[in-house]
């Protein structure tokens, strides 16, 4: 891990030297080989989950794409140097120009999981190529093969080696890679395992972006479209299988539509358990399920079973935001059904849990449904659909309590992988601070603070007067001549 580490730090002063067009010319060719070897990287990332194809291609390498596009597009702008001009500058430090630059960190460590083996930290770390660093990625279990994948085709692209390296799966790789001395890490994962990380980070001031585990809310109101709101909680419970951070796990539904939903959801599902086959769940995903059955709940889809698995998926009916299974993070395809009498209870319910990834909301009233997104605590919420709008290469994506901090994707992601550097050139002769402090400086100070940010005109307009008549009866501290000039005085 060191030697990785070494090595992206030891490429990184000549990338950051390369201008930004030039980055993203090599962006552009692997866009264009990743386009080429879609099928290819497809198969790579599915092969550890027997996923679909065709799912694979949409969740993953369209995502990608169009988000190296969008650096491509964008980047030139959102890294740009941001002059500041003289609105909004305080009146003493009239003759400053000040501006704002974005510098790389230097060694960037991506973290991914093993549910979105490719997007997930291929997108980090392009962001974090595009914003001047070097990157080390520590794939998730399974996610190996198609991260050298990646690898390959950004060597083919002109990127030099050793600025990407890719470590092992297993998990002590990040933990060596943070001991061998990172400047900062994203980590998509278990809010478990960000924690973990976030220990072993704080004692070296490491900085981090945080994308963790959700338990996201859907909110189903009384004019919602049921057609609607059933295909969506079925696509996003099934999506790959269930393993989506984003994916409904709670649902809140108005009591005029309850009773319709759970039955519209069972009939849809009713196929879908053969169809997935057994999965296996964690003996303590089981265990919250088991106790949520035997505290009210039932199940109108999917089977539980003795070994700890299922036949998926589950939908628990009569479920209450008390059950631990709704403060969880299940990562399964589970979905517990809350009944609500209004929009009101919702918002408080959803409230309750300790996690706030996203959200949905369904309504055919789009107006009140965008004020109550507004209310919703989530990072990201989509109205009238579910997950796929969230893919759009212009929207950060960031989490919140339990599901984590900081921004990944969109400007608001490429900004994070660069820490913000003022400048501020003073061009004027006249410095009155570097000069000994007079006994006249408190009361223009004074008059100062009264002139700018008093509440009555007349006594701002009175103290402005005073602070010009103290200005100009101050005293400069006489300049002495140069040693040089002096030698040359007769």
């Amino acid at each position: 891990m060191l030697h990785a580490v070494q090595c992206a730090r030891s490429a990184q002063p000549g990338w950051v030297g390369t201008p930004l067009k030039s980055r993203l010319k090599i962006l552009r060719r692997f866009r264009g080989l990743a386009a080429e070897q879609a099928p290819r990287l497809a198969g790579l990332s599915s092969a550890s989950r027997r996923r679909p194809l065709s799912e694979v291609l949409t969740a993953e390498v369209v995502p990608l794409l169009d988000a190296v596009k969008f650096l491509e597009r964008e980047a030139p702008r959102i890294l740009a140097p941001r002059r500041l001009g003289r609105r909004g500058r305080p009146g003493w430090l009239f003759g400053v120009k000040a501006e704002i630059r974005r510098e790389p960190f230097g060694v960037v460590l991506v973290i991914g999981p093993s549910n979105y083996p490719l997007f997930l930290p291929a997108v980090h770390a392009l962001q974090a190529l595009a914003g001047g660093n070097a990157v080390v990625v520590k794939p998730g279990v399974g996610g190996g093969e198609v991260m050298r994948g990646v690898l390959d085709l950004l060597h083919h692209a002109g990127l030099d080696h050793r600025l990407i390296q890719v470590l092992p799966e297993a998990s002590s790789g990040a933990a060596h890679a943070i001991d061998a001395g990172v400047d900062k890490v994203v980590l998509t994962g278990s809010a478990e395992t960000g924690s973990r990380v976030l220990n072993q980070l704080a004692g070296r001031l490491i900085p981090a972006v945080m994308e963790l585990s959700g338990c996201d809310a859907a909110l189903v109101r009384a004019d919602a479209d049921l057609d609607l709101v059933v295909r969506a909680l079925r696509f996003g419970t099934l999506l790959n299988q269930g393993a989506t951070c984003i994916a409904p796990r709670r649902v809140f539904a108005h009591r005029s539509i309850a009773t319709e939903l759970e039955g519209r959801l069972a009939q849809a599902f009713a196929e879908d358990s053969v169809d997935q086959g057994e999965v296996s769940l964690k003996p303590e995903w089981a265990a919250v399920i088991r106790e949520a059955l035997s505290g009210g709940a039932h199940l109108v889809s999917g089977v539980l079973l003795e070994s700890d698995g299922c036949r998926p998926p589950l939908v628990l009916a009569g479920a209450h935001p008390a059950m631990r299974l709704l403060q969880n993070d299940v990562f399964a395809p589970v979905l517990s059904i809350v009944t609500v009498a209004d929009d009101h209870e919702a918002i408080e319910l959803a409230r309750q849990c300790p996690y706030a990834l996203g959200a949905a909301i369904f309504s055919r009233n789009l107006r009140e449904a965008e004020v109550l997104a507004g209310l919703v605590p989530a990072g990201v919420v989509v109205i009238n659909d579910m997950i796929v709008p969230t893919a759009d290469p212009r929207l950060p994506f960031a989490g919140r309590q339990r599901s984590g901090f900081g921004a990944t994707r969109g400007a608001e992601g490429l900004l994070e992988m660069t820490t913000p550097k003022a400048i501020a050139v003073r061009r004027t002769t006249w410095l009155p601070h570097l000069e000994p402090a007079q006994s006249s400086d408190a009361a223009l100070f004074e008059n100062y603070l009264l002139a700018v940010h008093g509440t009555r005109w007349l006594a701002r307009i009175k103290a402005g007067w005073r602070m010009l008549n103290g200005m100009g009866g101050r005293t400069r501290r006489p300049v002495l001549p140069s040693t040089a000039s002096r030698k040359a005085a007769p």
